[in-house]
């Protein structure tokens, strides 16, 4: 061994980049996302925002009872509902799905992804001869900062007849 060389270890500091992730790591109030769909949602990705000042989100319990159907067949009926309340849009009630008649329901091959909650899946309700197709959807596993809504389903206002009973 020749006793001049020496060896140097060069120290390599830890670099984060997008390959290197799950998701894009931006500022956290500006991420990246997708072409919208026809719902307003990204198209399905990896793709996460945070709620803040320029898109607030907030997830209550409605003090209320919910009671939700469709063709006079009761779908769900709750005294555990949420209210999501997003930006401009309109108040959501989420249901626990052990207050749903699931019997009623069928999972549809749809999923859209929101970048600020994350994969929805989609139910159709088959009930009184009539099946109102996707006018359910759930958030099975939603990005943390939505974590209380998993284990919910949110429907379509145009779809269900959604009451608050005192």
């Amino acid at each position: 061994m020749n006793k001049s060389a020496k060896v140097v270890l060069a120290w390599t500091p830890f670099c984060v980049t997008p390959r290197r992730t799950i998701f894009p790591i931006q500022s956290l109030q500006n991420r990246w996302s997708l072409s919208p769909d026809h719902n307003g949602l990204t198209k399905k990705g990896l793709i996460m925002k945070l709620p803040g000042p320029d898109h607030p989100i907030t997830i209550t319990a409605n003090p209320k009872r919910v009671r939700v159907s469709a063709g006079g067949v009761v779908i769900a009926d709750t005294a555990h509902a949420l209210t999501l309340k997003e930006a401009s849009y309109p108040a959501v009630q989420y249901v626990p799905r052990k207050d749903a008649n699931m019997e009623v329901l069928a999972r549809t091959g749809r999923v859209t992804h929101c970048p600020y909650k994350g994969d929805a899946n989609y139910f159709s309700i088959k009930a009184a001869g009539k099946t109102i197709e996707n006018s359910i959807w759930t958030y099975e596993t939603p990005f943390p900062a939505m974590a209380k809504i998993a284990g919910h389903l949110a429907f379509y206002p145009d779809k269900v007849k959604i009451e608050e009973v005192a």
